[in-house]
């Protein structure tokens, strides 16, 4: 599968084996619970982050991740969000350290570009 990533002006196409994305699931799992315990997100503690959060959360570790050159990691993050929002399209990220105004974008219509906060 696909992810865009959109990183100030550059985009990103992220492509992620689909073995990686249905077989990794334990380990997203484990994140799942570790985000469960609330998580900062910039400026705001999330006591409950929700999917939309979530995928921010990753987002911003994907983030790093291309940063630092861990692609391991950048693909790990990038299957994490395809396989909890297979509907999403792409993710443009806050770089200036407020993972809330990250946007998600839709492949549907319907939910097409949400972008809360």
């Amino acid at each position: 599968m696909e992810l865009k990533l959109i990183i100030d002006d550059d985009v990103y196409s992220l492509n992620v084996p689909d073995e990686i994305i249905q077989g990794a699931t334990e380990v997203f799992d484990r994140m799942d619970r570790d985000m469960d315990q609330g998580w900062q997100m910039g400026r705001d503690w999330v006591t409950a982050p929700d999917r939309e959060d979530r995928i921010r959360i990753v987002g911003d570790r994907l983030l790093t991740a291309l940063e630092s050159d861990d692609h391991d990691m950048g693909r790990m993050m990038a299957a994490y969000i395809l396989n909890r929002a297979p509907d999403l399209e792409g993710l443009t990220v806050d770089t200036a350290g407020e993972i809330g105004s990250s946007e998600l974008h839709y492949r549907s219509a319907v939910s097409s570009n949400h972008s809360s906060r």
